[in-house]
């Protein structure tokens, strides 16, 4: 670990140079200093995210500005504290020294309507990692002190990056879909950075019989994460029937989207039993567009619920994350270096992408 007398003067970062395309550069960066309440890390890992993709591209039309040129993405980010701001490490609940992770809402305010009743994922004054607030692809950043998640000690830091969007976020979409173990869930895009580690939670973490659905190139690393059964959608005549002969005729108890795709949102409500929910998690690009099959006859005959999942908060954070240092989550991945994040993007943007991967930044 570098002592902060020896941090260096400049350090590297990749920018989003050509917001609106897939274009990152790799550039050099004045070292920032902390202010009070915040701390700065020295970042190994970072995983990337379809949501940086969105970010990048400008492609998500509900974000209320544009991205602004070298703007640094990333929030998937694991470091260790460096230096802390003025009067903060009296205070603070980590330590110098302490690995911590950075997540998608890389701050709060902790005193809105919203933060009051634990739901960090909609604070309305909060700060986005990577969303006119400096990203993970970086060497170094500040984050706030009181807001950063500890990194487990056994959990290595290339394993533990995805858990800090993709896992988290599954995790507490599987806790909002009420489900109770036994029960069956179908996961569309089952076979993404997101699906890969919801089956794994949901079906060992959880105790649910996993429907896993996916084209088919995806199969193995469904199955491998714990489905009790796989279905490729290009392959199906009728996704919709073949959920109800696998649960009985009567439907899922529970579907995620965990895919930005409007085909597989519209398709949702057909594969629920009555009382069902429909988790909305993914975030469809382009021109926003309604849930097409969410009639409200349908809705009421059939006691239908859908909710909406932003991100986990900070307890399940944690959760997710000790979930993981106990082996029941284990992230698909490859490593990738700063330089090679273009490539990354493309790769998913093609959608041949299978599991994560998280940049070494070191």
């Amino acid at each position: 670990m570098a002592a902060a007398d020896t941090l260096p003067a400049k350090y590297k970062a990749a920018v989003y140079d050509k917001p609106g395309s897939l274009s990152t550069k790799i550039v050099e960066l004045d070292m920032p200093e902390p202010g009070p309440g915040e701390v700065l890390i020295r970042l190994t890992h970072s995983g990337v995210c379809h949501s940086d993709m969105g970010i990048m591209t400008n492609s998500w039309k509900a974000l209320p500005y544009p991205t602004q040129e070298g703007q640094v993405g990333g929030h998937e980010g694991i470091g260790t504290i460096v230096k802390f701001g003025p009067g903060t490490e009296d205070t603070a609940s980590v330590k110098k020294g302490q690995r911590v992770g950075i997540k998608w809402v890389a701050a709060i305010c902790g005193s809105c309507a919203a933060c009051l009743a634990g739901h960090d994922g909609v604070c309305f004054n909060q700060k986005v990692s990577g969303y006119y607030t400096p990203g993970t692809f970086q060497q170094y950043v500040v984050s706030a002190a009181n807001y950063v998640t500890p990194i487990p000690e056994k959990l290595d830091s290339a394993m533990a990056a995805p858990m800090l969007c993709a896992g988290v976020t599954v995790y507490s979409a599987l806790r909002k879909s009420n489900t109770r173990s036994g029960e069956f869930v179908v996961l569309l895009g089952a076979g993404g950075g997101l699906g890969h580690l919801a089956v794994q939670i949901a079906s060992r973490g959880m105790g649910l019989r996993v429907i896993g659905v996916d084209q088919g190139s995806k199969k193995d690393i469904v199955m491998e994460s714990g489905a009790e059964h796989f279905i490729d959608h290009t392959a199906s005549k009728s996704v919709a029937e073949d959920v109800k002969a696998l649960t009985g005729g009567m439907g899922a108890h529970a579907v995620l989207v965990l895919t930005a795709a409007n085909g597989a949102y519209a398709m949702a409500t057909d594969l629920l039993r009555f009382g069902g929910t429909l988790v909305c998690v993914g975030l469809p690009e382009g021109e926003l567009k309604p849930i097409a099959t969410a009639f409200p006859q349908v809705l009421v005959a059939k006691e239908l619920k859908i909710v909406g999942v932003a991100v986990g908060n900070r307890k399940e954070a944690i959760e997710t994350l000790e979930m993981a240092e106990r082996g029941i989550i284990k992230t698909h991945f490859r490593t990738e270096t700063m330089d090679k994040l273009t490539n990354v993007f493309e790769e998913m943007d093609s959608q041949k992408l299978i599991g994560r991967v998280v940049l070494d930044l070191q």
